[in-house]
């Protein structure tokens, strides 16, 4: 068993071509490997399947740290309530993740993460917990400012 996070992902390394996500500007048709089944719902009406939805995690729940185990483990993803996070905060997050994804690609790449990195540039890990790619990229960094400074060499600060 990995004894960190950093060890986990060197140890299980991805592919590049794994890595690396769809220029989203240049993409004129759905990509097969993108394309997910068409949904039977044509309501406005959300339609909540268990089997297939990332699962919410109430943290007032007393058995929330057993569910976010489980979800990491079956899923790769969750998403939370009742986490006590500014409103504002989240608003800052949005700005600045907007003013990330909206470079272009030449410039997040300088960022890529490599294929047995835990942060940078590219797609998630959770990729293999689905049967095809997401429509989605992604920036991860933990404890540094490093990558982000690759990006913006100058003026990381508001993102960091």
């Amino acid at each position: 068993m990995a004894s960190s996070f950093f060890e986990a992902f060197r140890n299980h390394p991805l592919h590049l071509n794994d890595i690396i996500p769809l220029d989203f500007s240049s993409i004129k048709t759905l990509p097969e490997s993108h394309a997910w089944p068409q949904s039977n719902d044509d309501s406005d009406n959300f339609s909540f399947n268990e089997s297939s939805s990332i699962p919410i995690i109430d943290l007032m729940d007393p058995n929330a740290m057993k569910q976010i185990s489980h979800a990491c483990e079956k899923w790769g993803a969750f998403q939370l309530k009742n986490h006590s996070i500014p409103l504002s905060v989240i608003e800052d997050i949005e700005i600045e993740s907007k003013k990330l994804f909206s470079l272009p690609a030449e410039q997040k790449l300088k960022a890529l993460r490599s294929p047995g990195g835990a942060t940078g540039y590219g797609r998630a890990r959770i990729s293999p917990f689905f049967p095809k790619h997401m429509w989605h990229e992604g920036f991860t960094f933990m404890g540094s400012s490093i990558d982000v400074k690759k990006i913006w060499p100058k003026d990381y600060a508001p993102f960091w």
